[in-house]
């Protein structure tokens, strides 16, 4: 069966309430939201007044992770900056999750990860999980959506390592010399997904894209290029592989003359890999059909 994919082209607070409740899945008990808090001097990443009626609505927690690059966001203090700069506590409760360390993660299968995932230690402190991901560029993995923010996301500041450097090292400083294997990293992010998906349970987890603000770069890019496209809409679904298949459809197939530059970045990246690579794992169907909710 084809997966079920909403779509609306309300980007809202408002549109963003109503497409979750479109998804029919109550997330229950302790509700971590998954979103990027942004790196300090960027500007393109899903803004407090935009997510805020839905995070309420959850009960949720904001979660992140550090960033295995040495920016505003490496350490933990710089971090909890740049989400009190950027408005995050005004509107709800927050957790770096790996701020006290980390946990792994076994899952089966993959190639390249030995079965063990390193993400922040306080994900085992919520029952479920939504993943609400700004769909745009990505300078290594070509585009980040929900795999993305799934896998790098919610890996602790090694475990973002352990992932770039294809299950090589988890040390963040040396893993820049063994970031040469990019189809190994998108399969790695793949096998990370599966470990996340494995520990809450298909059932406890859901998926939005927002489409807007789309940059051919990432929200942890301090200085991102200036979009090129109009915005798109907003997605979701209770499928991880099939909302990414469905951005990246969408993008491809979008008649705005400025999605050229963004489907280059993604070609040269092969970014439709890591779809390819979680489907194979069977965390979801790259078919599926589109349900309008406007």
């Amino acid at each position: 069966m084809k997966a079920k994919v909403y779509f609306t082209k309300d980007i809202s607070s408002t549109g963003l309430v109503k497409i979750y409740e479109a998804l029919g899945r109550e997330l229950k008990g302790k509700v971590a939201v998954k979103i990027s808090t942004g790196e300090p001097g960027g500007h393109n990443y899903l803004k407090p007044e935009l997510i805020k009626d839905l995070v309420t609505k959850l009960k949720g927690t904001i979660v992140e992770c550090n960033t295995a690059y040495r920016g505003k966001r490496f350490t933990s203090a710089d971090h909890w900056q740049a989400i009190k700069d950027h408005g995050f506590l005004d509107i709800a409760p927050c957790d770096i999750m790996d701020e006290e360390g980390e946990m792994v993660l076994s899952f089966e299968g993959g190639k390249h990860l030995q079965g063990k995932n390193y993400v922040g230690s306080h994900l085992a402190n919520y029952d479920s999980m939504l993943m609400l991901s700004h769909f745009k560029g990505h300078a290594m993995g070509g585009f980040g959506g929900a795999l993305k923010n799934m896998s790098i996301g919610v890996a602790s500041s090694n475990g973002k390592a352990w992932i770039h450097s294809v299950g090589i090292t988890t040390d963040p400083d040396a893993m820049w010399s063994h970031t040469d294997d990019q189809d190994g990293f998108l399969e790695s992010m793949a096998e990370a997904d599966k470990a996340v998906v494995t520990h809450f349970g298909p059932k406890n987890m859901a998926y939005i894209n927002v489409l807007n603000n789309i940059s051919i770069d990432c929200d942890c890019d301090s200085n991102p290029h200036d979009p090129e496209m109009q915005d798109i809409g907003i997605l979701a679904s209770l499928d991880p592989v099939a909302i990414d298949q469905c951005a990246y459809d969408m993008i491809i197939n979008s008649s705005d003359a400025g999605k050229e530059s963004l489907i280059q970045r993604m070609h040269d990246l092969h970014a439709i890999h890591t779809v390819e690579e979680a489907a194979a794992l069977g965390l979801g169907s790259r078919e599926y059909e589109i349900i309008n909710i406007d």
